[in-house]
């Protein structure tokens, strides 16, 4: 309660109201809206595309309200960069815990490696999966900051799995240049994301022929 005493030659005002107290967003809380936001929309974008989501869905998904949004973000765009590059940090530390439990051998990591990126429930669930096929075209589509969020994704790929064919190499007696380990990682990237693509295209139409782009490639990439 807050009095205000307001004095005239004749008379004295007594004024009175309350003093609501507005709940306060924690720095956690805040941090973890953000999460919930990115959580749902990284979800929303791989299923339905970066333009195919709207931000009240989206926000509506994070159990949030439309008007918090631009609380965390400037634009639906500057989330689309946040979602790649959580995308792309999620996806690799997936590859890390591959070549880490394979230890001594690099080509049964790189074998792990092809069997789980080119797998029936990859394929059939892409609101959970790699960024690198589920967002292939909208960073296409969503200029300069979404391109090079996307293209750091990739060098992080490439990168593994260029160490990956060297480590292939030595274990096998033959020391390859890191120049041709890496072309050979972008060769083998590329199929793999091509792969995807593929089968998730005519996945509800021909099932089986989708099944054997998926099976086909993962054996032509485990005899290389």
């Amino acid at each position: 309660m807050v009095t205000v005493i307001d004095g005239g030659l004749d008379c004295v005002r007594v004024l009175a109201w309350e003093v609501v107290d507005v709940p306060r967003v924690t720095r956690e809380q805040k941090q973890r809206n953000r999460e919930r936001i990115l959580a749902a929309a990284g979800e929303g974008f791989r299923l339905r595309g970066i333009d195919g989501t709207g931000i009240e869905g989206l926000m509506k998904s994070a159990g949030m309200t439309h008007g918090g949004f631009y609380n965390h973000f400037a634009s639906k765009s500057d989330l689309a960069v946040e979602v790649l590059h959580q995308g792309f940090v999620d996806s690799l530390a997936v590859l890390d815990a591959v070549r880490a439990a394979r230890p001594g051998s690099a080509r049964a990591a790189l074998h792990s490696m092809v069997d789980q990126y080119l797998d029936a429930e990859h394929r059939d669930h892409p609101e959970v999966g790699c960024p690198s096929a589920a967002l292939v075209s909208d960073a296409g589509r969503h200029g300069a900051a979404a391109q090079a969020e996307y293209r750091r994704g990739l060098d992080g790929y490439f990168s593994a799995i260029a160490e990956m064919v060297i480590e292939c190499g030595r274990e096998s007696g033959t020391e390859i240049a890191p120049a041709e380990a890496r072309e050979q990682a972008v060769a083998l990237f590329s199929q793999m994301v091509g792969a995807l693509l593929l089968s998730r295209a005519i996945a509800g139409v021909a099932p089986d022929l989708s099944d054997e782009v998926l099976a086909a490639n993962r054996n032509r990439l485990k005899d290389r």
